[in-house]
């Protein structure tokens, strides 16, 4: 009872301290707009996608279309509303695939340490030696140029990332004296590694999570723009800022609110990735 206790006052704590951050709350209320449009993009769409008109061809901003219409007539603000998806699917999906792989090797290298440490760290290190897009874009192009596959080479290449991050937060962990007091009655490592280790290590998990998702949603905008990612005609916001380069001078919002939507939500889940690691903190004061 009195563990409950104490852990509904640190839970009531981390809000309060969340609820103060001003702008990581608008972090989470922008990513929270971007979630919601891409879920009711149908309803709130003026247009549908691939509807073209060949009388609207590259027409600039306008009451009819906010944000001008694209090289075959069809309406920009649809198409970024529904690129939302495409961005936001690959930037979920591929965190999970990469905590997925990177949070149990993690977790068994700080836990076990020894030669699984050894071997699973050089792993990463040569991983992590490569950089990160270029990884992202060699995987992406021998697995296949679609939205499944290039998730997967992002999930793949970000892993390293988690494991990292996982490890260390072990390795803390594993110096508590709560972890000797489990191990004084008998539990068997494997319990002490689900039951002690492992949810106290959720919270640098959850915010390297959240500051992976703009990574992801940054990788799957750029394999786009190569065309190894979502491919025409559904809509994306790198494929869309590939198809804009032609026309940067006749027609330069095809490429400026493309470009804005990836800086709003990039910055958004950053904003609000600081926001959770200030309150997750427990070695920051009130």
């Amino acid at each position: 009872m009195t563990a409950l206790v104490a852990g509904a006052k640190m839970a009531r704590f981390k809000w309060k301290r969340l609820a103060r951050h001003g702008s990581g709350l608008a972090g989470a209320a922008l990513v929270a707009a971007f979630v919601l449009a891409a879920i009711g993009a149908p309803l709130i769409a003026p247009y549908g996608p691939d509807i073209t008109n060949w009388a609207a061809i590259r027409k600039a901003p306008s009451i009819a279309h906010w944000f001008g219409t694209d090289e075959i007539g069809r309406d920009e603000l649809s198409r970024i509303i529904w690129g939302a998806r495409a961005s936001l699917e690959a930037g979920v999906i591929s965190v999970l695939i990469a905590g997925a792989i990177g949070v149990p090797a993690g977790l068994l290298a700080g836990f076990a340490r020894g030669w699984t440490d050894a071997i699973l760290s050089r792993i990463v290190d040569a991983m992590l030696a490569i950089p990160f897009l270029i990884l992202a874009i060699a995987l992406a192009a021998f697995l296949g140029p679609n939205l499944r596959d290039a998730m997967i080479a992002i999930g793949v290449s970000t892993a390293p990332m988690f494991m990292r991050v996982a490890r260390a937060a072990t390795l803390d962990i594993m110096t508590r004296d709560y972890i000797e007091a489990a191990r004084a009655v008998g539990n068997p490592p494997w319990r002490i590694a689900l039951r002690h280790v492992a949810p106290n290590i959720a919270a640098p998990v959850l915010v390297q999570a959240n500051l992976s998702i703009a990574t992801a949603i940054i990788a799957e905008a750029s394999l786009s723009f190569l065309g190894l990612g979502e491919q025409p005609p559904t809509p994306s916001w790198g494929s869309m800022l590939n198809a804009a380069q032609q026309f940067l001078t006749q027609a330069p919002w095809l490429a400026i609110f493309p470009g804005l939507a990836i800086i709003a939500v990039v910055l958004a889940f950053n904003l609000t990735g600081d926001a959770l690691h200030d309150a997750l903190d427990t070695r920051r004061g009130k």
